[in-house]
């Protein structure tokens, strides 16, 4: 089965839509809905934005649903001068930009337990899910995301993201996600489409193009489930 996480209902509703004899299931304030699309057997949630919210459906879903891949998708912030609204960030790996015990003597951004800055995302997902995307007209970026419990609009922060971390794009869940996929084995990737530019002025970018950038993000899991040649089962 494979599971779909989006934080709000702009990123997700239109592909709970598709889903056809669907199951819906209520676990921890996520909404569970489980169907087939294109035949593909889907586990699909809105978990809410955040870090812990994120954690959380994505721990209910890999121990309620028999799931053995997790796309989380969405929108996110421009970290880059070089990836614009509307364009795509597949991450080849993410982060937690928030965790900080350097006072410890460990590096900003260490994660104890998987005792990593950077979680790898799974390799050949992304890399379908780029093709997808590239097949389907959208200009896409591969690198890191970056993940954290603060809406980006400060052009100073989104500097010194773009320099401890390298990172692309920010967010506030797919680090989160990633973290819960990778200690419980469960392959994982993160799409995001751009909705502003992590500045002072993405308090208006985002709220007006927060649904073309999800609608994006929406058009390529549906794309990408439309191509998948292996069918999923109960």
């Amino acid at each position: 089965m494979l599971g779909i996480i989006g934080a709000m209902d702009v990123e997700v509703n239109s592909v709970k839509a598709l889903v056809k004899n669907k199951t819906v299931t209520k676990i921890a304030g996520c909404e569970f809905v489980c169907g087939f699309i294109e035949e593909v057997l889907v586990c699909v949630a809105q978990c809410s934005p955040g870090k812990v919210n994120a954690a959380l459906c994505a721990q209910a879903m890999i121990d309620n649903f028999d799931v053995d891949k997790i796309i989380n998708i969405g929108v996110g912030c421009s970290l880059s001068e070089e990836v614009i609204i509307k364009n795509v960030v597949i991450a080849t790996d993410v982060c937690e930009y928030d965790m900080d015990i350097t006072a410890l003597g460990e590096p900003r951004g260490f994660i104890n337990g998987l005792n990593m800055i950077k979680i790898p995302t799974d390799e050949k997902l992304s890399e379908k899910l780029a093709q997808t995307a590239i097949r389907y007209g959208e200009k896409i970026h591969r690198g890191t995301i970056a993940s954290g419990d603060t809406f980006i609009a400060d052009v100073d922060f989104k500097a010194f993201l773009k320099k401890e971390f390298g990172a692309l794009c920010g967010e506030m869940e797919g680090g989160a996600i990633g973290h819960v996929c990778a200690a419980n084995g469960v392959p994982f990737a993160v799409v995001r489409s751009v909705s502003d530019g992590g500045d002072e002025a993405a308090q208006i970018d985002y709220p007006t193009f927060k649904q073309v950038a999800s609608d994006i993000s929406s058009r390529i899991i549906v794309e990408y489930i439309k191509s998948e040649q292996n069918q999923y089962s109960l």
